[in-house]
């Protein structure tokens, strides 16, 4: 979790500080200065989209650090969710394939956290059952 959120806050201070170098790894092509249409409001959602990465890279870093369960439960079909959407928006044209590295890192997390609460419940049953 704490990894997670050490990267989610990097990136989101990427976004914050060159977002073009987030959109290239991303997979999308930035635009050149002074080449956005009227109207065009990708570095406002950009902004915005860093920005909540950078709190949420934060949150997950202080879950960890107080080794709070539940928050990490939480985490796994809402990570899940996240990587259908993104996922489904490479298959369907709407993201560029390169897009798809954003979804599959957070349904490889989701696993990965699901796997490490199951294997620390099992763990602590087995302990219990050995007292």
């Amino acid at each position: 979790m704490a990894v997670f959120g050490v990267l989610a806050a990097a990136l989101g201070v990427v976004g914050l500080i060159a977002p073009d170098a987030l959109l290239t790894v991303m997979g999308f092509e930035p635009v050149p200065a002074g080449g956005r249409a009227d109207g065009d409001h990708t570095l406002v959602f950009l902004t915005s989209s860093s920005m909540a990465a950078l709190n949420m890279g934060v949150y997950y870093v202080l879950a960890a650090l107080a080794d709070w369960k539940a928050f990490f439960r939480w985490t796994v079909p809402f990570r899940l969710l996240t990587c259908t959407v993104f996922t489904l928006a490479v298959v369907t044209g709407r993201a560029p394939a390169g897009f798809l590295g954003v979804g599959l890192w957070e349904g490889l997390g989701a696993v990965v956290t699901g796997l490490a609460l199951r294997y620390e419940k099992r763990a602590a049953v087995r302990t219990e059952a050995r007292a």
